[in-house]
């Protein structure tokens, strides 16, 4: 157990700077950024699901709350809504920078999430429009809370130390937990397990992503570092996704049955895209 803390504490503290660094980076970019994003997605009108899949990409902080609350306010659409959902990843990026995983690799993650994001987003816009001529309206959004969850007003340094701190403990915990079990089980037989029973890893995987928090894209992409998951099978984990947002969706938008619906083909989108990329990527 001592090797097992030992190795632990070595793989996560050498990534303790490069997590800062791309936390500070992050939340400078966010800061110079969020109100274009946030008129951006408003005026998405039609294209929504494209300028909301592309912006979701791009970690910001409470981006998929905001988006959430402006769906309640029915600024925009469901299929930008989901188009958003699909492309945040949370917190996988930072951890893939620290992690010196290269560059054209975290690009190929983020293009496969924001196509899958713009692609549903269309279709669900489309079957809605022509089943419910859902229509956007800017009628309600003065009585929702725009910012929940966020700590994007304290500051740059506060923010990113916040973050970074934050992230490290998740990381470490779960670093420990998979070190523990690849130290009893074997790396190699958890990566066989889970390359034979794909069908169960992706399924659990878009369950872990269901996780209302920043917790779930740590425990898939170190899952994903750690050689268990495949990157498919991350990918789907991924695209289910949404952070804190769809919490927040179950708080503002008053149609429950429609959210669980939403859940449900969340989770749909997500066990599919990993599925068919399984034989593609």
């Amino acid at each position: 157990m001592l090797h097992v803390l030992e190795h632990t504490l070595t793989d996560t503290i050498k990534i303790l700077p490069f997590l800062l660094i791309a936390y500070l980076i992050m939340e400078y970019i966010e800061h110079k950024t969020t109100k274009k994003t946030k008129e951006a997605i408003k005026k998405s009108g039609k294209f929504g699901p494209l300028i909301g899949s592309v912006l979701g990409a791009f970690p910001q902080c409470g981006f998929s709350v905001t988006a959430t609350n402006l769906y309640a306010g029915r600024v925009i659409t469901l299929g930008t809504l989901f188009a958003v959902y699909l492309s945040t990843s949370d917190e996988m990026l930072p951890i893939l920078i620290s992690e010196g995983v290269s560059g054209a690799l975290i690009f190929k993650i983020l293009g496969i999430k924001i196509l899958i994001g713009i692609i549903a987003g269309f279709i669900i816009d489309l079957i809605v429009n022509k089943f419910y001529k859902n229509k956007i309206q800017d009628n309600n959004i003065e009585s929702i809370c725009e910012h929940d969850h966020c700590h994007c007003e304290e500051g740059i340094w506060k923010s990113a130390l916040k973050h970074t701190v934050n992230i490290f403990i998740f990381i470490f915990v779960i670093t420990l937990i998979l070190n523990g079990i690849i130290e009893y089980v074997g790396e190699d037989t958890l990566y066989s397990l889970s390359t034979n029973n794909a069908v169960l890893s992706i399924l659990i995987a878009c369950l872990i992503g269901l996780i209302p928090n920043c917790a779930s894209s740590v425990i898939l992409t170190q899952l994903y570092l750690a050689n268990v998951f495949s990157m498919p099978i991350m990918i789907g984990g991924l695209l289910v996704n949404a952070g804190v947002g769809l919490l927040v969706l179950f708080k503002v938008n008053h149609n429950q049955k429609e959210n669980i619906k939403i859940v449900l083909c969340l989770y749909i989108i997500g066990v599919l895209s990993a599925t068919v990329l399984q034989y593609l990527i």
